[in-house]
């Protein structure tokens, strides 16, 4: 496992313990600002990106580690680059789909004391000490969004992707529930959600509940290929902007 850097640790619990001294709060500013730079240099040449999310506990004896796999080498198939957030697990296999199948695989990965170790599956990552960070670029450079069985990580970074489609931060990309049974009572929830009218009918537009790849396949073709007119692009990185 790779340790969580104290310093670090130390510094995130500090800034969301309320106010701080100005010079130290500006300092965090500057912390995050070469973060950010770091990964926008890193991811910059990408091409069109899925995001997969999922557990980090669903090892290879779980079906649905397999199905992820299943999911990395549809993605991959279909050209575009398969990014996760770099750990074990479920993860794990929709990047080893992408890697075994010779397509891009991409992790992001958030530095903890547990469960979150790079997976040996990737052609590109980066270590984030900043959970906010991370989750920015895991939207930033995909066009749909894959959400596998997972528990409270996953489920932030469903309704993350939902709020901002909703609000119109992002474009309106697909986003698929893998795994019918265990996303049952989440979708019905979400279903009363917009019979009680705390979000409109039409939000439930945003989800797409299937246990089909090839459903799922057939959805993003729609939605994010078709949709966006999506194609792959040679690109020329730069040494000197530290692509």
């Amino acid at each position: 496992m790779i340790p969580r850097n104290n310093a670090l640790a130390r510094d995130e619990r500090s800034f969301l313990e309320g106010p701080k001294h100005r010079f130290r709060e500006f300092l965090f500013t500057f912390r995050v600002q070469y973060h950010f730079i770091k990964a926008f240099r890193k991811m910059h040449f990408l091409g069109p990106c899925v995001t997969v999310f999922g557990s980090a506990r669903f090892l290879e004896d779980n079906p649905y580690y397999e199905k992820a796999r299943n999911i990395g080498v549809a993605l991959t198939d279909m050209g575009f680059g398969v990014m996760t957030g770099g750990g074990p697990g479920l993860m794990e296999a929709a990047n080893r789909g992408a890697y075994e199948n010779n397509g891009l695989s991409i992790g992001c990965n958030i530095i903890l004391p547990e469960e979150q170790v790079p997976n040996p599956y990737l052609h590109k990552w980066i270590d984030f000490p900043y959970f906010f960070i991370r989750k920015v670029m895991l939207m930033k450079y995909s066009y749909a969004f894959i959400v596998m069985p997972g528990g409270m990580g996953t489920l932030d970074e469903l309704f993350e992707a939902l709020t901002l489609i909703q609000n119109r931060i992002i474009s309106h990309f697909p986003v698929v529930l893998i795994g019918k049974e265990y996303h049952k009572e989440l979708y019905e929830h979400i279903q009363l959600m917009a019979e009680e009218e705390s979000i409109a009918r039409e939000d439930m537009d945003l989800l797409f509940l299937t246990d089909s790849v090839e459903e799922m396949k057939d959805h993003l073709r729609k939605y994010a290929i078709e949709a966006f007119g999506l194609v792959q692009k040679p690109y020329r990185q730069k040494w000197l902007f530290g692509e």
